[in-house]
């Protein structure tokens, strides 16, 4: 649960918080859907209806569903959900004035603040906040708030995930190379006790760039639909090796080996993955999690995931524990037990996952001391904090179009709650840390790559 202040906003009057506040959204406002060349406005233009159109399809097709389940109720409750989303879908088509939500939910106060705030800010140059004149992480994160809206004011189907066949058919389509990666795994497990310093950091390397390549399995991209893993990203990783633009793993192995060598100083050795996309995706990072333990190069990990249905084909509670199933009933003995050991972590709490309404605001992540301090506690507690993706990049670094040299330290804006990384392939137009010239040499080159997820990075900050 948020821990957050009624009136927070007005309470900040004076903070310095309320003027990077202001600089950040007036600037991304110039940066936003309304230029009409941005990807932000492809993205407001197209991939929105997009998506709108496949869940309201989705409902369509589950009507019957509805009525056996719930009868007449059912069937009424599935109309005014695709009739919410239908309104939905044309005010962002039309360019309406972006509206406050209606319905209780945990948010819905913090929500309205802070469109009452940009309402504020949009007031001294005489505008208002609309689907195309205000900034891109907002108008994305407000679209899928306002979905979840509409579900959940259509008792008694309001526990209806609209992305939830979407996020499992990826899983299906992609468990070819699944099952590849849990039997690598499971054998590397049995010689994991044999390997010298070298090899074992070897494997470190090969898990986490499996990790970031999964990062390219995004529902949100593909407009909802399927997005599944085409290939074994294992025989692919020294053909990849170019397209990683940040390399900070050194950092990462210095920094968790050294906890290890040091394991009578701290009784445990902690690393939180703030969790991006399920399927595919999810299975890199469990397998990442499985690693670092059997390695003792951590001794719990702590998942991040969303309250509600997010981004398409984000992790909830419900998509990592059905994942764990999957792949625990499956028929190769060494996948099963994949999925045998994860269950186990999570019941003896080696594994912990967390719910927290912080990830699905539309606060950057340094307001988060001061939004939610109950989870930047938390996460203080961590000797490493991994985000995965895209949109928690985006949020990392205020999602500004900076220059591409400025520091990753300088873009974080004073969040540092921990040691932390950025894993993430590249699908939106902000990029920071880069070497001089080497961003003007990409756009030369490849005018979109920035976009397209081929591109990836490893970005690593410390607060100390």
């Amino acid at each position: 649960m948020c821990v957050y202040r009624p009136g927070f906003f007005h309470s900040l009057l004076g903070n310095p918080y309320l003027q990077t506040l202001k600089t950040g959204f007036l600037r991304r406002l110039r940066e936003g859907p309304g230029q009409r060349r941005s990807f932000a406005y492809l993205t407001i233009k197209d991939r929105i209806p997009q998506i709108l159109t496949k869940a309201i399809d989705t409902l369509h097709r589950h009507k019957s569903e509805f009525f056996e389940k719930h009868g007449e109720e059912g069937t009424e409750a599935e109309k005014k959900a695709i009739s919410l989303l239908s309104k939905l879908r044309n005010e962002s088509q039309t360019d309406k004035p972006i509206i406050p939500l209606v319905e209780k939910f945990a948010d819905t106060d913090i929500w309205n603040q802070y469109l009452e705030y940009q309402q504020s800010l949009l007031n001294e140059s005489g505008g208002k906040p609309r689907w195309f004149y205000s900034p891109w992480l907002f108008v994305e994160c407000y679209m899928y708030r306002r979905i979840h809206e509409a579900v959940i004011q259509s008792p008694p189907i309001d526990d209806f995930d609209v992305f939830k066949e979407s996020k499992e058919q990826n899983f299906f389509e992609s468990l070819e190379f699944i099952e590849a990666l849990c039997v690598h795994l499971q054998e590397l497990i049995i010689t994991i006790e044999d390997l010298d310093e070298s090899q074992l950091k070897n494997e470190f390397f090969k898990l986490l760039q499996i990790s970031l390549w999964g990062n390219k399995c995004d529902l949100s991209l593909s407009g909802g639909e399927t997005s599944s893993q085409k290939t074994n990203i294992i025989h692919s990783l020294e053909d990849l090796k170019p397209f990683i633009l940040v390399n900070d793993m050194e950092r990462l192995w210095s920094l968790l080996s050294n906890l290890k060598k040091t394991r009578e100083k701290v009784s445990t050795i902690r690393v939180d993955i703030v969790l991006d996309n399920s399927g595919f995706e999810l299975v890199t990072d469990l397998t990442l999690a499985d690693f670092l333990l059997s390695s003792k190069l951590a001794t719990e990990i702590h998942f991040y995931g969303k309250m509600i249905p997010w981004f398409v084909s984000d992790t909830t509670i419900h998509d990592f524990n059905w994942l764990i199933e999957q792949v625990k009933h499956s028929n190769h003995k060494l996948v099963s037990k994949c999925g045998n050991d994860w269950e186990n972590y999570v019941k003896m709490g080696r594994w912990v996952y967390h719910d927290h309404i912080f990830w699905t605001l539309p606060h950057e992540f340094h307001a988060m001391s001061q939004v939610a301090p109950d989870l930047y506690a938390e996460l203080q507690k961590a000797h490493l904090i991994l985000f995965k993706g895209d949109l928690n990049y985006r949020k990392l670094t205020g999602d500004r179009k900076w220059e591409f040299t400025v520091p990753f330290h300088q873009a974080l804006n004073g969040f540092h709650p921990a040691p932390l990384c950025s894993i993430r392939t590249l699908k939106a137009e902000v990029q920071v840390g880069l070497q001089p010239g080497q961003g003007e040499q990409l756009t030369a080159s490849e005018p979109n790559w920035l976009t397209t997820g081929k591109y990836g990075v490893f970005q690593f900050d410390s607060p100390l």
